[in-house]
């Protein structure tokens, strides 16, 4: 096999290999936006690739049974006798299905196979959701009270309020240190960079019940401030050597040549390690800010569910109910909670190329 055959082969394999893992990851996404737009009957009883054309039992004739028929007895139809539990589940006869229509009624349904699509759309979970859901309550005098409560758009900007920040805060300081850590020289820098990565290995649910403590002691326990410092310490090992892995690897002659200019350390890291560092900028900006906007545990502890600070995560989960009853808004309120993600990823992946075009270095 020629050379030229090989390359071909493995570039087949390769892009046959991330179609399917681009597959993989697609269906689930476009089963939750065609979702989000089904009644809440249709996500209840049939799945959303019924949408799509398919053979399905439909009702041909239907099939009126006397109204003292006991129930409790043989059903006989057609001159064949059938029990109420068939009837109930749907009995096959000669390529047709039996089945109960309004059993109170006596009421039979004859069906059979034909090709169909579900296609049924609604706004009304999107509605539900940013809007907030209509309930009753009966007041002390036997009158009724319509409600509507709280929808996402508080919930949306408080996730905003503690996402943006929590990015940026921990990036910020990251750089500096991973700068730091690379190129200047100071006592205990190896000591330093050593406790940095050792905290990697920490879970962050070991220090939650001393932090809170000291919160609570401090008043910072449900202010965005305290969530801003507990995202900014819990992220602050990774990203620092996550930076520290990619400024380690610019060439010396680079900071030589801006020393011998008379340039500070400051100055370098302005304006030669931060252009430089786009693309490792971009990658752990889009890791923090995924990390922080899906969390739960952490802005549960420190920042509270009152619904003056809840986050994103917090409200999806209240609304499902205690029960479960709602389940089906989980996939309107899913995707308006995956729109924002999606957007960083995409804008930030087009900065991401441009610096690894842009950042390469000329002798």
């Amino acid at each position: 096999m020629s050379k030229n055959k090989k390359i071909r082969k493995s570039k087949w394999l390769v892009n046959t290999v991330l179609a399917i893992i681009c597959l993989i990851w697609t269906i689930p996404t476009l089963g939750l936006l065609v979702s989000s737009f089904r009644p809440a009957a249709d996500i209840l009883s049939t799945g959303w690739w019924n949408i799509l054309p398919h053979r399905d039992w439909q009702t041909s004739e239907q099939i009126q049974l006397p109204k003292d028929t006991d129930l409790r007895e043989p059903i006989k139809v057609n001159d064949v006798t059938y029990s109420d539990d068939q009837l109930r589940a749907g009995v096959e006869v000669g390529g047709e299905r039996l089945i109960w229509e309004n059993r109170r009624a006596r009421l039979l349904n004859v069906q059979d196979k034909q090709w169909t699509v579900i296609s049924r759309f609604t706004t009304q979970n999107y509605e539900t959701v940013l809007g907030g859901k209509t309930y009753s309550i009966t007041m002390p005098d036997g009158t009724t009270k319509t409600e509507k409560g709280s929808g996402m758009s508080r919930s949306f900007w408080n996730t905003i309020a503690v996402t943006v920040p929590a990015t940026v805060i921990p990036i910020f300081i990251a750089s500096f240190a991973a700068y730091a850590f690379a190129w200047l020289r100071f006592p205990g820098r190896k000591t330093l960079f050593v406790i940095v990565i050792a905290l990697l290995v920490v879970p962050l649910q070991v220090a939650l019940i001393p932090i809170l403590r000291d919160y609570t002691s401090l008043g910072l326990n449900g202010t965005y401030f305290g969530i801003w410092l507990a995202h900014t310490a819990f992220g602050l090992p990774l990203i620092t050597y996550f930076m520290y892995t990619s400024i380690s690897q610019l060439p010396k002659d680079l900071f030589e040549s801006a020393f011998m200019d008379g340039a500070t350390n400051f100055t370098i890291f302005s304006k030669l390690i931060l252009p430089l560092s786009v693309p490792a900028l971009a990658s752990i900006s889009i890791f923090q800010f995924l990390w922080v906007w899906n969390d739960y545990l952490v802005s549960l502890i420190f920042l509270g569910s009152q619904p003056e600070v809840q986050v994103l995560s917090m409200n999806i989960a209240n609304m499902v109910g205690s029960r479960g009853n709602d389940w089906h808004l989980l996939t309107a309120a899913a995707f308006v909670s995956m729109l924002m993600p999606f957007a960083v990823f995409f804008g930030l992946q087009r900065y991401f190329v441009r610096g690894m075009l842009g950042g390469s270095i000329k002798g």
